[in-house]
């Protein structure tokens, strides 16, 4: 299965702004989100690079991507309807294609050689179906992901089998409907941010459009990765590395400080944090 293709979604209201952040990179250059993103995507191999954007935001993203703005496609997301409506924004760009899908407020930091997107996109090759990157979550953050529930099928490179999806679910679903034997007590296979999809996804994401149309109802793509592990052999991997959600609270702060211990200026910023412990909080009078 050939994947030269990816989108990255970042139309969304309290998202829009996040990948034009600016944060030090591993190497002490200073560069925007989106520019670590889109290098985290052309070092898998990927030729193709679309963006999903709000009407208006294109001057804003192609200033910050840099020496990489002509890489791009800018589609718009004409209106606010949600992820899975950015995602099916895309279909003329992915056309009969599987690609790799990111979100435009999460960091990826790898714990190897190879960079999270290029161990998914090497893991979907060869076993050839989707796959979508997890990452075991303590329950608390569950009403932050999305989660899916299945069997282990390969120990040796954290695979499985993908039976049930659900959309922030609280702790007590996820216990009763996806709890994955292995995991510590209180943790749960929740979305990385990061998929391959075949393109049957985006035919599903079309099918939900087209039933919606002319009514108030916004589709999900929970419901459309639950048709596609019903249609399709659709496996859950668990990657050599962690994501940084730099779009909650302390988000960009946590994010800068993982980039900044891998990165070369490790030891300068660990001097600095201890400096800071040690000088303390002042005490209230």
């Amino acid at each position: 299965m050939e994947i030269r293709k990816a989108v990255i979604t970042a139309a969304g209201k309290g998202q829009r702004g996040l990948p034009l952040q600016t944060l030090v990179d591993r190497d002490g250059s200073t560069k925007s989100a989106l520019a670590i993103i889109i290098e985290e995507v052309l070092r898998a191999g990927i030729e193709q690079i679309a963006i999903v954007i709000s009407p208006g935001d294109e001057a804003a993203f192609r200033a910050v991507a840099g020496r990489h703005a002509q890489q791009l496609t800018f589609i718009e997301q004409t209106q606010p309807l949600g992820y899975a409506h950015a995602v099916a924004s895309a279909a003329a760009f992915t056309g009969n294609d599987a690609f790799l899908l990111l979100v435009g407020d999460h960091l990826y930091l790898s714990h190897t050689g190879q960079g999270c997107a290029e161990q998914l996109v090497a893991i979907a090759r060869a076993e050839k179906c989707a796959v979508s990157a997890v990452q075991a979550t303590h329950e608390s953050k569950l009403p932050f992901y999305g989660a899916v529930g299945g069997k282990l099928v390969d120990a040796a490179r954290h695979l499985y089998q993908i039976d049930t999806v659900l959309e922030k679910p609280t702790p007590t679903e996820a216990e009763q409907l996806i709890n994955v034997p292995g995991l510590r007590a209180g943790y749960y296979l929740c979305f990385f941010g990061m998929h391959i999809l075949t393109p049957t996804m985006q035919r599903f994401l079309c099918d939900m459009l087209k039933n919606a149309a002319g009514r108030e109802q916004t589709i999900h793509l929970r419901a459309a990765l639950s048709q596609l592990a019903e249609h399709e052999r659709y496996l859950a991997v668990e990657l050599a590395g962690r994501r940084y959600d730099f779009g909650m609270k302390y988000g960009l702060l946590t994010s800068q400080l993982a980039l900044a211990l891998e990165g070369c200026d490790r030891d300068e910023v660990l001097r600095g944090i201890v400096e800071l412990l040690a000088t303390g909080r002042p005490s209230a009078k």
